[in-house]
């Protein structure tokens, strides 16, 4: 019989997966489709990235500790304990990191084919590349499951 963690765990997935997916290509796509004005898009659709990327850090911490609970240290040989830690730096990046770069060229102001703007631009493909990973990494561990069917890793 697995440990009750594990039902902790699928919701802590569920809640970052769902979350992810919902803000990144819902919410944040119809913020830029009703908006005219970008800037105040972009304004709204920031802090909604830095919910979701602080919900993430909480919730891999709680499926990481779970799966050391669950395995001990055989979970570094899970291909799942390293998609979850995967998912853990490219979140730790793109919050602690790229955020903070792209927030003080947004302070400085961006003015359309500035040498800002282009960075600007080069900074949010990154963390827009980052985020599609972690969102493509979640929606494997939410299919294939955080862990086997079968009691060893």
């Amino acid at each position: 019989m697995e440990p009750k963690i594990s039902v902790v765990e699928h919701i802590a997935l569920t809640l970052w997966v769902g979350g992810l997916w919902t803000i990144g290509y819902v919410s944040v796509p119809i913020l830029f489709s009703v908006l005219e004005d970008r800037h105040m898009a972009g304004s709204l659709a920031a802090p909604m990235f830095s919910a979701i990327n602080y919900i993430g850090i909480a919730c891999a911490v709680l499926i990481l500790i779970g799966m050391f609970y669950r395995y001990g240290t055989q979970c570094l040989g899970s291909w799942r304990c390293w998609v979850v830690t995967t998912m853990l730096v490219l979140i730790i990046v793109g919050q602690f990191i790229l955020h903070p770069m792209m927030e003080d060229i947004r302070a400085e102001g961006l003015e359309e084919g500035s040498n800002l703007a282009r960075q600007f631009g080069q900074l949010h493909g990154i963390s827009s590349v980052l985020y599609m990973v972690s969102s493509l990494l979640g929606l494997v561990l939410v299919i294939f499951g955080l862990h086997r069917r079968e009691q060893s890793i």
